[in-house]
């Protein structure tokens, strides 16, 4: 029999806000968090970038100062994220046992690895940190979650370039039916603003060059679009069964009824221009979740606001909702975020689960000159999504052919 799965809590961070709440205020209001970069290394490495969307919090001020030294900027915004949503979920008392992390990175700890090198260079191998590799490692945010937490049953990592936190929520929802677990922290982080990362970004012409108009650079589905903008910061969703969650009185969001992962095999950076794997993975998650396509009332699209991704998941979603697809609601929440690359899927599951709650699909900002090639119902205002049961999917898409999508249904469906 197929556990029902529902969403209980919540927690985001990113540069529109230190919270979810505050994210989705910021984000229904138009808000751009991208910014000029301050910092010295961007002149001293003249970049061709010399912006980012960098997250409003400062780690240092919210978590204890022992626990921030240990851990890489990345694993501090996961359990800044983490913490939000578990006290957001009432803090459930579970066995540590029947508690599981699933958890996603696309980089892991590259300011630690980069700044232990310039240590290493600079002053020799003694004085480089003894907790540098548990700081780096891909694993580092889920191990220190499962520390925190308690949780026992396992604690997981998904490294999928930005489609890992899709595909982290889908391996909890896989963890949850198989009964390895009553409650999973999933969700996934990212701190990779740094030069190195913007560098090769650029080089291989996938950031917008638009540094006297950070703001508006993210333009997805624009007929002017260059390329996304960098972003960081965490989300986490605390998943459990519906028994448990209905059994301990908790308040439900939304229910996750299904996900699924699939694989282009057609280049390592580009996404198949077809759309073919992405309208596979669309296809299955609906299937597993029992729906069929005209059920779909809201997508949040992947939509990276670059000259060849986002034709690409239009024919994806073409392909799966025929002319129904100008008349879906579709969401490109990266115009305003950023790109948080492995922790994208995750914050922008979280905007999707707050999208059925509140009836509302989020605006696409700096959408002035849409495409023609790219048809989508997208909105620089907020969209309604009227009365009635909602199903909304939720799109990722990664390096290496990576395709992730999650189906999320209102709770009163």
């Amino acid at each position: 029999m197929t556990k029902s799965i529902v969403v209980t809590g919540i927690g985001a961070t990113s540069a529109l806000g230190g919270t979810a709440p505050e994210n989705w205020r910021n984000l229904l209001d138009g808000v751009s968090g991208a910014r000029a970069l301050e910092h010295e290394w961007v002149k001293t490495y003249d970049l061709p970038v010399t912006f980012a969307a960098e997250a409003s919090v400062r780690p240092e001020e919210v978590l204890e100062r022992p626990v921030a030294k240990r851990l890489d900027k990345s694993a501090q915004f996961a359990l800044i994220a983490a913490m939000e949503a578990w006290a957001d979920a009432g803090s459930p008392e579970v066995e540590p046992e029947r508690l599981g992390v699933d958890f996603a990175t696309g980089i892991g700890g590259v300011w630690t690895l980069l700044d232990a090198w310039d240590t290493l260079r600079e002053k020799g191998p003694r004085r480089v940190m003894p907790m540098t590799v548990p700081m780096l490692m891909p694993n580092a945010a889920a191990g220190n979650l499962s520390l925190h937490f308690n949780a026992r049953a396992f604690a997981r990592t998904v490294a999928s370039a930005c489609a890992s936190s899709v595909e982290s929520i889908a391996s909890a929802y896989e963890h949850l039916q198989l009964g390895l677990a009553d409650v999973v922290i999933a969700g996934g982080a990212e701190s990779a603003i740094h030069p190195i990362t913007i560098a090769s970004f650029a080089s291989m012409q996938a950031l917008s060059r638009r540094n006297d108009s950070p703001e508006t650079a993210s333009r997805p589905f624009s007929v002017d679009r260059d390329g996304f903008v960098m972003g960081e910061g965490a989300a986490v969703l605390i998943l459990e069964t519906e028994e448990h969650a209905v059994a301990r009185g908790a308040e439900i969001y939304a229910r996750l009824v299904g996900s699924a992962v699939t694989a282009d095999a057609h280049h390592i950076t580009a996404n198949d221009p077809s759309g073919a794997g992405a309208a596979r993975a669309v296809r299955q998650a609906l299937e597993q979740a029992g729906r069929s396509a005209d059920d779909v009332t809201h997508i949040n699209a992947h939509a990276t606001s670059t000259p060849v991704g986002d034709p690409s998941e239009y024919k994806a979603l073409q392909a799966v909702f025929g002319d129904r697809v100008h008349d879906i609601p579709v969401s490109a929440t990266k115009a305003s975020t950023g790109h948080l690359l492995g922790g994208t899927g995750a914050i922008e599951s979280v905007f999707t689960i707050l999208a059925l709650r509140d009836r509302v699909a989020p605006p696409t900002i700096n959408l002035v000159d849409q495409d023609p090639e790219i048809p989508l119902k997208a909105s620089s205002s907020p969209q309604p999504l009227g009365d009635g049961p909602q199903l909304a999917i939720c799109n990722s898409f990664g390096f290496g052919g990576h395709n992730a999508v999650a189906a999320f249904a209102s709770y009163d469906d």
